[in-house]
């Protein structure tokens, strides 16, 4: 027994939540690029911190190779919030941290 066809504008008005939906979760919670590299989680946590500059930089990426083993933790690291990462990195409560959100 064949199913009813779906009028047209059932199934436009399905195709137009979904896109709707997909847009409000990205606004919601943007994506960011998470790299696994040493260079990447170092740009977000000085940007969180607001204090990024060629010395910190340099110093957090060396830092970065001695704390983390691998590329799935520094994903893991970047997929926190800018204030769990300042946290982490300088163990301030981040009540006392003036970061980026």
């Amino acid at each position: 027994m064949p199913r009813p066809a779906l009028p047209p504008g059932v199934i436009v008005g399905v195709v137009a939540g979904a896109l709707f939906a997909g847009c409000i979760t990205r606004w919601l919670a943007p994506e960011r690029r998470l790299t696994g590299t040493c260079d990447g989680a170092c740009a977000y946590y000085l940007g969180c911190k607001h204090a990024d500059g060629p010395d910190a930089r340099a110093a957090c990426v060396v830092d970065c190779g001695g704390v983390f083993g691998s590329p799935e933790q520094i994903r893991a690291f970047e997929s926190l919030s800018c204030r769990d990462v300042v946290e982490f990195v300088d163990g301030i409560p981040p009540a006392s941290v003036p970061v980026a959100r």
